[in-house]
């Protein structure tokens, strides 16, 4: 038998490396970042087209290569940064590996034009497929320039699972954000399709924050500065009115290298306990000074994890560092806040509305009302498997239960003959019936016939808006601005009639009739572009079904709102006539039964 391991060819393994370090176009972007802040660049220009999958250009006027440095580069594991087995572990450059861009010359055709001061002459070299196909001294100015095109044209599998340019120039954004915040003293431009994005000047950490997600940002940041023999803390946490209920603006850098690591997000997320919904993330740039002995960053090809040599003293740290800034500057639970954002002390949610719907009727009906009643509701109600009650004309419509209707110590017989809904610990509704107990959970339910309320309008083109008296004003980062424009058609779909002002600002002129007054309308807007960024939980839906998803979130019912009966019974019978009652939009289940059998074995055991 012949022998069949082999070596794979030099164009193979090159692509397969590329694989674990080159995975989209801002991949590309970070690796050549780091490179150019390596190379004591005070000046870096991003320039891309397509969201990079066409052209990438990064131009610096850093220090420059060699004829001979330029073209070792460009060979796999050569490296400036490592010079004996123990450098591993006191790395404190961006880019050590010594495989982006021979990696990114496996799946692209690469340009590089470099000079250092002390050279008359430049150096540009041509790469295709890993293959040089020109060197040749020209004239640039210092620094290096890399210009990247046709991201992937030899290997169109991983071309095909780009995702849309939209999607793709979030990631670049994302990247392009990690290095200029972690290195304000540096100057950055980001250029897209020949229109400039950002124009970041050299400065303070805290101009640098304004400038990339706006001004409004100024008035909510806390600073925080913590020394300790073991690790130092500086940057800025926001106060609780930036929380969001996505994670997109928590940013955490160990030695100026951005870092992801739920266990130190989650540190700071507890110092904002009692101040901030549990729903909701707080805004933060916080950087971690650490000798480098102490941590390993050669774990990950993206070198975005980190190993600690003790991460619960740097998660206890972290915590109380939070906490002690936003003591400092009086950021403390109070009763202000707490009627300010909406939260319950008691149950951690929101307060209660009152009415469900407007013209909602009193509580009392009088007899024959009660009996209609009682009939829809058994015709409701039966259309569940298993679930039935008494066809009877005489059965009796007592008065709502008490809440401690459950501890009632007499021997009277409790909700077994009829059908009136009782709310149980303010988040669920129960109805019982002759064989089954019906428990519907009030928030995901009402997210179900929201949801489809509003997908209903959408398919008959009648999706009601109601003008503003006053029109708001969102002012976005550019990144949002960027996401945003892209909604602004899908939201005038769903009733919000918005525009764009110029400058990342929108007016909103009206909003969809649906909507009520427990959420403003910049508030409703700014959740879902978060959720919209976010986007993990709402993956396979269409945009506008997006913002029909979120929507329906903040508009529901929180746990925690008091009902009344007739709001109960309306509640289910609108759950009920929908096309799909078992789950709420995000797969949650709207109700569960209980069977008289299930019931009465539980008692036996």
């Amino acid at each position: 038998m012949p022998d069949i391991i082999r070596l794979l060819p030099d164009s193979i393994a090159n692509q397969i490396a590329a694989g674990e370090v080159i995975q989209r176009p801002a991949s590309v972007i970070k690796e050549l970042l780091d490179n150019a802040v390596d190379a004591q660049a005070t000046e870096i220009n991003v320039i891309i087209k397509d969201a990079g999958k066409t052209m990438i250009h990064i131009q610096d006027n850093g220090s420059g290569m060699s004829p001979t440095d330029a073209r070792m580069s460009l060979e796999r594991h050569a490296t400036s940064k490592l010079r004996k087995a123990e450098d591993l572990f006191d790395i404190r450059t961006m880019g050590f590996r010594g495989e982006a861009l021979a990696s990114i010359a496996a799946i692209a055709h690469l340009e590089i034009k470099t000079r250092r001061a002390e050279d008359q002459i430049g150096t540009r070299i041509l790469v295709e497929a890993s293959v040089v196909t020109v060197q040749e001294g020209c004239q640039c100015p210092v620094g290096t320039s890399v210009i990247v095109r046709n991201l992937f044209y030899n290997v169109p599998a991983r071309r095909k699972f780009l995702k849309s340019d939209q999607v793709e120039m979030r990631h670049i954004l994302d990247e392009f954000h990690h290095l200029a915040l972690a290195f304000e003293n540096i100057q950055f431009k980001l250029y897209h399709n020949e229109q400039e994005i950002y124009s970041l000047p050299a400065g303070s950490l805290r101009n640098r924050i304004i400038n990339i997600f706006g001004k409004k940002i100024n008035e909510h940041l806390v600073p925080v500065e913590e020394e300790t023999n073991y690790v130092n803390f500086a940057g800025y946490i926001g106060k609780p009115k930036l929380g969001k209920k996505s994670r997109g603006e928590q940013f955490l850098f160990v030695n100026r290298r951005f870092i992801r690591s739920s266990y130190l997000q989650h540190a700071v997320k507890s110092a904002y306990e009692d101040i901030l919904p549990a729903d909701q993330y707080p805004f933060y740039v916080l950087f971690l000074d650490i000798n480098a002995d102490k941590i390993d960053v050669n774990v990950h090809p993206t070198k975005q994890e980190i190993k600690f040599e003790d991460e619960r003293i740097i998660y206890n740290y972290l915590r109380v560092a939070c906490r002690h800034a936003l003591g400092k500057y009086s950021i403390t639970p109070s009763l202000d806040f707490e009627q300010e954002v909406g939260i319950n002390r008691s149950t951690g949610d929101a307060p209660a509305r009152t009415s469900f719907h407007s013209g909602m009727s009193g509580m009392e009906r009088d007899r024959h009302q009660e009996k209609e009643n009682i009939k829809k509701w058994g015709a409701l109600l039966e259309s569940i498997e298993g679930f039935s009650i008494e066809k009877s004309e005489d059965v009796a419509y007592p008065s709502p239960p008490s809440a401690n209707v459950f501890n009632n110590d007499t021997n009277d017989t409790i909700l077994t003959d009829h059908v009136v809904p009782v709310q149980l610990w303010q988040r669920y509704i129960v109805v019982t019936g002759l064989a089954n107990m019906l428990v519907v959970d009030q928030r995901a339910a009402h997210e179900r016939i929201l949801f489809e309320s509003m997908m209903k309008d959408l398919a008959s083109h009648n999706a009601a808006t109601q003008k503003l008296l006053w029109p708001e004003t969102i002012q976005s980062s550019t990144a949002d601005a960027a996401v945003l424009r892209e909604l602004v058609p899908h939201l005038q779909t769903l009733g919000f009639d918005v525009a764009e002002f110029g400058h990342d600002t929108f007016i909103i002129h009206g909003i969809p009739a649906i909507m009520t007054d427990l959420i403003s309308p910049q508030q409703a807007i700014e959740d879902i572009l978060d959720r919209f960024k976010e986007g993990h939980q709402m993956m396979e839906m269409k945009p506008v079904e997006k913002i029909a998803f979120v929507m329906a979130s903040n508009l529901s019912r929180r746990r925690g709102e008091i009902m009344t009966t007739e709001e109960m019974q309306s509640l289910i019978e609108q759950l009920m006539a929908s096309d799909n009652p078992y789950a709420s939009p995000s797969g949650r289940k709207t109700f569960i039964t209980f069977g008289k059998e299930e019931i009465l074995k539980r008692f036996q055991s």
